[in-house]
């Protein structure tokens, strides 16, 4: 259920407010161009400034328009794992296929800490559970042995996001955890890498402008095209790197509106780019072809 090319969807806002129509025709987009997946309400999706109406709707809204045509990954997760919990129950109860859990952030929580807290979040709900580790953000690394240990322990913690960078980490969770659990890329530019490790595909954010390309890649790689594969990372990263020249999604939004998939607002504490990195996304996106 979980491989190929899955999309960490922006939230679009108009006038301060989600624009529902606008996410529906996003979603649309993003099925019709190869994407095997959708991921709302994640880092990409601004859920740090949704309120738990807004947070619910957008998961409600994105349910609804896909159909069950691919899978609805809705992150659910929080710093309280009691919020985690209402918020995975409500994407449970609304229809989503599975829940991303992000590792608590600020608290930092212990090994046993962050054990317990997915633990708790999945025995709350029936829906696969897919981990979510990106200490640049949490400022704790989910260690492979913990990793396994959930694994093992809770039948629908099925997977992992790796946004850690390291490679070796994530081939230590593909030797000690099930056969079956899946390791997703978390990092555009490690997408190729992490298929060469076994792992099943990524959770992306330049999918969002070029949904068609980063499918392609993944489908090239399984049909055991790796030259192709290779040239297709190769001409995304430049793309890529453009999409984090400031904090996400401040880029990529920006990017969209730019090519008129939506309206580029963001939610403080985000801001508009700095004019020298407009410049520098802008580059990139016509050394692209995605503008002129």
């Amino acid at each position: 259920m979980f491989k190929g090319s899955m999309v960490a969807i922006v939230t679009p806002f108009k006038d301060g407010k989600v624009d529902e129509s606008k996410l529906r025709g996003l979603i649309e987009f993003q099925i019709k161009n190869g994407t095997s997946g959708i991921v709302p309400c994640g880092t990409t999706g601004e859920s740090a400034t949704l309120s738990f109406e807004e947070h619910g709707r957008v998961i409600e809204i994105t349910v609804e328009q896909v159909r069950k045509r691919i899978p609805v990954i809705a992150g659910t997760g929080s710093n309280s794992t009691q919020e985690a919990i209402m918020l995975t129950k409500h994407a449970a109860k609304v229809g989503a296929d599975a829940s991303l859990q992000v590792s608590p952030y600020y608290n930092r929580p212990t090994q046993k800490g962050l054990y317990e807290h997915f633990k708790a979040i999945a025995e709350s709900v029936d829906i696969p559970i897919i981990l979510y580790n990106i200490a640049s953000r949490t400022a704790v690394n989910i260690e492979p042995e913990t990793v396994a240990k959930l694994a093992y322990d809770c039948k629908n913690i099925v997977g992992i996001k790796e946004a850690s960078g390291n490679l070796e980490q994530m081939s230590r969770i593909k030797a000690l955890c099930p056969k079956d659990f899946v390791l997703i890329s978390g990092d555009d530019s490690l997408t190729l890498p992490i298929l060469s490790i076994g792992g099943s595909g990524v959770i992306s954010v330049v999918a969002n402008i070029v949904p068609k390309d980063v499918a392609e890649l993944i489908k090239e790689f399984e049909q055991g095209n790796i030259l192709k594969a290779q040239q297709l990372h190769y001409r995304l990263l430049p793309l890529i790197k453009a999409m984090f020249i400031e904090t996400n999604p401040i880029p990529v939004k920006t990017a969209m509106g730019l090519l008129g998939l939506c309206n580029p607002d963001l939610r403080l504490p985000l801001c508009s780019m700095l004019p020298e990195n407009l410049e520098k996304l802008k580059k990139a996106l016509k050394d692209y072809g995605l503008l002129r």
